[in-house]
């Protein structure tokens, strides 16, 4: 006696389709998911308060474009915002011809500026102080001609 094959009926069909598309949403979300919290993960940093001051206030800065690269503060800043620095202007610097990026110290506070010279790859050489109370920051950030050896471009 031969075999009858079972046919799906139209609505089963249909239900193995939605099935499967909700297997595949799930499966992108996790992988997103997944690949968010590997390649984005914070700064670490000595004190384990990324993006903070010892007292747990928040870094607040500006990123300076320094080289004339279009687009490159926005990247900056997004780079330093996802690790929870609170970045309040980003622009371009008075000049294009910034050799090597710096990180100023505008309060006085040199672990600040050493904090986001950490986090962007920036050495410590290039981390400098001009304490000045009316910018109302912590810290700027001026990027140079060698911003393709920083951390945010690794990204």
């Amino acid at each position: 006696m031969a075999a009858k094959k079972k046919s799906l009926n139209p609505k089963s069909f249909i239900l193995n389709i939605v099935i499967a598309v909700l297997g595949i949403a799930v499966f992108v979300l996790f992988y997103m998911f997944i690949t968010s919290t590997v390649t984005h993960k914070p700064v670490e940093w000595k004190t384990k308060t990324e993006g903070r001051t010892e007292q747990g206030e928040i870094i607040q800065l500006n990123v300076l474009n320094g080289c004339g690269v279009k687009g490159l503060a926005q990247k900056f800043t997004d780079y330093l915002r996802h690790r929870n620095f609170d970045v309040v202007e980003s622009s371009n610097y008075k000049t294009f011809d910034v050799e090597n990026s710096l990180v100023i110290d505008r309060m006085g506070n040199l672990e600040n500026a050493e904090q986001v010279a950490y986090a962007l790859g920036i050495a410590k050489e290039h981390v400098i102080q001009q304490i000045n109370p009316d910018y109302h920051l912590h810290v700027s950030v001026i990027i140079g001609k060698d911003y393709n050896e920083l951390k945010p471009m690794q990204e």
